[in-house]
């Protein structure tokens, strides 16, 4: 059983790009996701220091937070923290490990929070000067890690399913 909690406002990717990071993200219609990651999609940091981890798939971030830093002062816009998938109509405590959640034909379980990291200080509206003070910002609100359980396709304004009881799937 699931219900519709939310639904997808943004898909992010960003190519790997020789002497780049993997933010900002920009916007696509829609996405195949594996359980290695989106396809398209170029993750320096989950390549390199994580070593491709299955439980740094997919980063999701709600629209709803974005606006509450934008109110904050900081011009920030979806795909701009790296997210790949921008929610809107969930908040932020909504997510938490181990919550499974159906994207179009995806199925994604929450592994962990981001943590914020200096690679933020690359936005244009950062910069090193601001740098501390936006990874102070950031913290407990930097988006979430998922793995993806069932691969599969997400579009733009797919409904969000949170599961509410086992899906046979797993």
């Amino acid at each position: 059983m699931s219900r519709v909690s939310g639904r997808v406002f943004q898909i992010n990717v960003k190519p790997q790009t020789p002497g780049e990071r993997g933010l900002p993200k920009h916007p696509v219609d829609s996405v195949f996701v594996t359980k290695a990651g989106v396809r398209g999609d170029f993750n320096k940091y989950r390549h390199e220091e994580r070593a491709d981890d299955f439980d740094s798939a997919m980063l999701l971030m709600p629209l709803e937070t974005l606006q509450q830093l934008e109110s904050e002062g900081w011009p920030i816009r979806p795909g701009d923290v790296g997210e790949n998938v921008t929610t809107v109509g969930l908040s932020y405590d909504q997510f938490s490990p181990g919550k499974v959640f159906r994207l179009g034909d995806a199925r994604i379980q929450i592994s962990r929070p981001c943590d914020p990291c200096t690679n933020l200080y690359l936005l244009p509206y950062v910069g090193r000067s601001r740098g501390p003070e936006f990874l102070r910002t950031m913290l407990g609100r930097r988006g979430w890690y998922a793995r993806v359980l069932s691969e599969g396709q997400i579009k733009k304004n797919d409904p969000i399913e949170e599961s509410v009881a086992p899906d046979p799937e797993t």
